[in-house]
């Protein structure tokens, strides 16, 4: 796309709405939340009775086609043989299968359901052939993000990724006219113990590096986490640093059902659902992406993914729906608005070019994902849980973050790492449940 078209495209007149985001639009309208599974099949026709389910769902939904871990990293060859031999997939090889393939496999699925569209859910760091495919394929929606599907999932440099994911937005907005909708990931890095400062700083810079390379329609992610009271304050932290950096942009907010240690049993992982659809509700998010009790043993079955679309759609109907609003302050009681502002400008002041800014951010450890591993992450920087059950940091690295201090800002042990992995799960399940921040573990006492 020459730069002239992308200039266009990033500050023109918005183009009609791609029907991902239209079906979410005609939702917010009607003040509804829109739920969404999280749901990969490998065979085009059980992948299809998927998508027919939870159109027909008791629910507001749009659909997910969630791609296999062949695909993800690029190796089709791998994926075709599998699907040759018959042998195990986790979710759908788009590629191995092919446009025409996926087009018969959604043909019709909006008739007679205007408010109901299909997202394609990958991971990849190298995302162009899994975007040339779905457009082809008559699709317009995906997600991911140059940061969010490369250091938690991927050896792949930060900066191939980067260049990757510049040139996929630039074919998703060329061939949509700009109306094509991504869907960053960045708020949900690595699932859990990361402090919500930082998922909002990435969210959004994911969000501007999309709209610098051409597209108008953007959503921004943000994960549940430990403690509702700075969920909600991230949440209005992420709207407000939308309005502010991406202005004329069609956005909405998306939540995703706590994505670490899930609660074992079904009453535990039920409750923990419904609080996610309360959460999302109380604060005006227009899109909820929900977990399935069975995620905690094995992959999801498709009624298990319609009875958890339809839970939290119950769970949201009776829960008085917040406007959509953001703190006109920078300090609420966590601090979450002023913490993300100053990491996204610091990393916005690195460079003109947002993947260019995004790369020396990383190598400066201005921006560090706690416990990543991948090579261009500092992994300096520590999260952790404290007495009122909210995420804070323990030590931020060269991060612009505010850290702890005292007891709570001593070295962190590997018994308190574990028992810090699972208070989500216990807070849900049935029996004692630990205090958040005391370590359950008398040998990591200070």
């Amino acid at each position: 796309m020459n730069t002239r078209a992308l200039r266009a495209a990033a500050t023109g007149p918005l183009r009609p709405h791609s029907a991902f985001a239209a079906a979410v639009d005609s939702a917010r309208r009607r003040g509804e939340l829109v739920v969404q599974p999280r749901m990969g099949f490998p065979d085009p026709r059980t992948m299809r009775r998927g998508l027919l389910a939870v159109r027909a769902a008791r629910a507001h939904t749009v659909g997910t086609v969630t791609l296999d871990s062949y695909t993800r990293v690029g190796d089709h060859a791998r994926a075709r043989a599998a699907l040759g031999t018959g042998a195990a997939l986790n979710g759908y090889p788009l590629v191995a299968h092919g446009a025409d393939a996926t087009r018969r496999m959604v043909e019709g699925l909006g008739d007679g359901t205007p408010g109901f569209a299909v997202q394609i859910r990958h991971g990849s760091a190298d995302p162009y052939a899994i975007v040339t495919t779905l457009l082809d394929a008559g699709l317009d929606a995906t997600e991911g993000g140059p940061v969010s599907y490369c250091l938690p999932y991927s050896r792949t440099p930060l900066a191939a990724s980067v260049d990757a994911w510049a040139r996929s937005c630039e074919l998703l907005a060329e061939r949509s006219g700009g109306a094509a909708h991504l869907e960053s990931f960045g708020g949900c890095l690595l699932g859990q113990l990361c402090p919500p400062s930082l998922l909002v700083a990435l969210s959004v810079l994911e969000g501007l590096f999309f709209r610098r390379h051409g597209l108008r329609s953007i959503s921004l992610s943000y994960a549940q986490q430990t403690s509702a009271a700075q969920d909600a304050e991230a949440l209005a932290a992420l709207r407000a640093l939308a309005a502010e950096h991406l202005p004329g942009t069609d956005t909405h907010l998306v939540l995703y059902t706590y994505m670490g240690v899930f609660p074992r049993s079904r009453r535990g992982a039920l409750r923990l659902l419904r609080a996610s659809a309360e959460l999302a509700a109380r604060n005006g998010v227009e899109r909820l992406i929900v977990k399935t009790p069975a995620e905690a043993h094995r992959l999801p079955t498709v009624e298990e993914n319609v009875l958890a679309l339809e839970e939290a759609a119950d769970a949201a109907r009776r829960t008085p729906r917040a406007a959509p609003a953001h703190h006109g302050g920078d300090e609420g009681e966590f601090g979450v608005l002023a913490e993300a502002r100053t990491l996204v400008e610091t990393a916005l002041g690195l460079a003109p070019d947002i993947g260019t800014a995004l790369v020396r951010a990383f190598a400066a450890g201005l921006l560090d994902v706690p416990y990543c591993l991948h090579a261009d992450n500092a992994n300096s920087a520590r999260g952790f849980i404290d007495r009122r059950g909210s995420l804070q940091w323990r030590s931020g690295g060269a991060m612009p973050v505010r850290t702890a201090s005292g007891p709570e800002g001593r070295r962190l042990g590997a018994g308190e790492l574990l028992d810090m992995l699972g208070y989500v799960r216990r807070a849900h399940d049935p029996g004692p449940r630990a205090l958040a921040g005391t370590g359950g573990n008398p040998c990591d006492a200070p």
